[in-house]
């Protein structure tokens, strides 16, 4: 092994001297590199920054007007209900013959318009006629057996103050009397009997109308209550409409209807106080004011204004958007016209405005139109200057 205290040889000694020496050559080369990269780099870098510099900046981008609207907060607001129903006239009625009889004339035909009392129908009354003609001279006959027997009375009382007859007879021309009396009043309630019978023959417009439809065409046999006409009243129609219990019967005193596109102003008849079984609705009647052009059965719907408790605002139908998960978004900007998202909630639609319900911090205006235009974080203008 050598001795590490024996001194290195020359050739040694050398070689570590060439070695240092290379590797300063290298090192040296390295910073020259780096100082030559760095100059040049430098030197780039300040060209650069000069052209750019000679360039002449852009012009800034066009803050983008945009139409908007206050946001105001409401506590209420009004949902127009529709129901529908039907008009009707006021009074209807079947009319019929209330006793058995052959038609003799018919005087109506559909669609005539009749007054109050005017003769419509009639039944035969030739046997009644008879009738009355056999107790009339009846009571004829019966009333000259009663004018011989007030004179027997006479007579006979008379003859008692005289003496020349009994009481019996007496009694026997009273008795005679009085029955004769109460078979002429028999005979005058029979004959009252035949004329009623001879008026309830006829038929006569119960009130002033128009005649709706024709059962009959003369000389048929008829029992009592059959069906011969209908009619209705042409004056003042109704509406008949179903209004549900939630409705607060004060909203319907005065109403507008809506019949075949046109629009009627009604005021509520009456509401009735029980509910219909199939429909669980009360029964509204509405007279209705001008409506003298509408036709019977007709479609009607009435529009109710109700009242909703409610706090949101009122926003354009265009200006909402559909947001993710559901929700419903707004396109607002705030106080320092930035174009903000607000997260709304819809509580009641109509055809062109919608009532939502969000939060809008102070000076926070609704984008109205064009929300399309812009994007959120974007700075806009407002068309009125605000």
């Amino acid at each position: 092994m050598p001795n590490p205290d024996i001194p290195s040889s020359p050739v040694a000694k050398r070689s570590l001297i060439a070695r240092l020496f290379h590797g300063g050559i290298r090192l040296g080369l390295t910073i020259c590199v780096i100082a030559v990269a760095a100059t040049a780099v430098y030197f780039g870098s300040s060209e650069l920054a000069r052209r750019a510099d000679a360039v002449p900046a852009p012009d800034a981008a066009a803050v983008t007007p945009v139409s908007v609207t206050p946001i105001t907060q409401e506590n209420t607001y009004i949902v127009d209900r529709v129901f529908i129903g039907q008009v009707e006239p006021q009074r209807s009625a079947d009319v019929s013959f209330e006793l058995n009889g052959r038609l003799e004339d018919i005087l109506v035909d559909e669609g005539d318009e009749v007054a109050k009392g005017q003769l419509l129908a009639t039944l035969d009354i030739a046997l009644l006629e008879v009738e009355r003609d056999r107790l009339t001279a009846s009571r004829d006959a019966i009333a000259a057996q009663l004018d011989f027997a007030q004179k027997t009375v006479e007579r006979n009382a008379k003859l008692i103050e005289q003496g020349f007859t009994s009481q019996a007879r007496l009694d026997e021309a009273v008795a005679l009397q009085d029955e004769l009396l109460s078979r002429i009043g028999e005979l005058d309630a029979a004959l009252r009997d035949v004329t009623v019978r001879i008026e309830k023959s006829s038929i006569e417009a119960p009130f002033a109308g128009q005649i709706t439809s024709r059962h009959v065409d003369g000389g048929e046999t008829l029992r009592a209550g059959e069906l011969v006409l209908g009619m209705v009243e042409v004056v003042s129609p109704q509406v008949r409409i179903g209004i549900p219990l939630d409705v607060d019967h004060t909203l319907l005193s005065d109403v507008e209807i809506e019949i075949a596109g046109t629009n009627y102003r009604a005021t509520l008849a009456t509401l009735r106080p029980d509910i219909d079984p199939l429909t669980r609705t009360r029964t509204a009647l509405f007279d209705l004011e001008d409506g003298l052009d509408v036709a019977f059965g007709q479609t009607a719907r009435v529009h109710v204004n109700d009242p909703v408790e409610g706090a949101g605002t009122w926003v354009p139908t265009t200006s909402l958007k559909e947001g993710s998960r559901g929700q419903w978004t707004l396109l607002v900007a705030d106080a320092q016209k930035t174009v903000r998202v607000a997260t709304v909630e819809v509580l009641h639609a109509e055809d062109e405005r919608v009532f939502v319900r969000g939060v809008f911090p102070d000076g926070t205006v609704l984008i109205d139109q064009g929300p399309q235009r812009v994007t959120v974080g974007q700075r806009v203008s407002f068309d009125d200057g605000q």
